[in-house]
């Protein structure tokens, strides 16, 4: 009788963690991805001194590859594309995915 209950909490476990109706939920869930051109540090003064038509320099230099960042974390690096159905969107060609830092691979 006990090994019945026991192999019903496990098969509801199973269920939980690999069933497809949960993980169509996992798969809806939105995230926030960016792509990094590059940043700059300036103070406040210069901040205010930008008007329209201001460039502001970026660390990143033509050429390397900029970083996609999803929920604050880079995921993957690729190149700038432009898109091909419509030449007045950017969009980015990813070239390396990312993994996990050291300390998360040990967790």
């Amino acid at each position: 009788m006990a090994d019945a209950s026991l192999s019903g909490a496990q098969g509801s476990r199973d269920e939980k963690l690999g069933s497809g109706r949960n993980l169509d939920s996992i798969l809806r869930i939105p995230v926030l991805i960016q792509v990094v051109l590059g940043s700059a540090t300036m103070p406040v003064a210069n901040l205010m001194k930008l008007g329209r038509g201001a460039i502001v320099p970026l660390d990143h230099r033509v050429g390397e590859p900029v970083d996609v960042v999803v929920n604050g974390r880079v995921i993957a690096r690729g190149e700038v594309v432009v898109v091909e159905d419509d030449n007045s969107r950017f969009g980015v060609s990813l070239t390396e995915i990312v993994g996990p830092p050291a300390s998360d691979s040990n967790a």
